[in-house]
């Protein structure tokens, strides 16, 4: 038979761990570049905007520069979501969690 209260102690322990888990990511950076690294944009991991550089040739034509800023978001955006799906299921052990928690 299975004990509630080492149930509780277990979700209190995987609470605790996906704490620790999303402050981890809070902290970290994760860069999207595009055209070559002609835009960079430096993403929290939780999807927070730091930074972006643009270099003075991206500067000359707007509407590619428009382009690479998107591409270069959606580049850090990804690596910022398969990092987070990483660290989520280490601190669950494999729980799939809803989206947000």
């Amino acid at each position: 038979m299975v004990n509630i209260n080492e149930l509780v102690a277990q979700a209190r322990q995987m609470q605790e761990k996906v704490k620790i888990a999303q402050q981890e990511l809070a902290k970290l950076s994760v860069e999207g570049q595009a055209g070559g690294g002609a835009v960079k944009v430096i993403l929290s991991g939780v999807k927070q905007a730091k930074r972006i550089a643009i270099s003075d040739k991206a500067m000359k034509d707007k509407a590619l520069l428009e382009d690479l800023i998107v591409a270069a978001f959606n580049d850090a955006k990804d690596k910022a979501d398969a990092i987070a799906t990483a660290t989520m299921e280490q601190a669950t052990n494999g729980l799939k969690l809803p989206e947000g928690v």
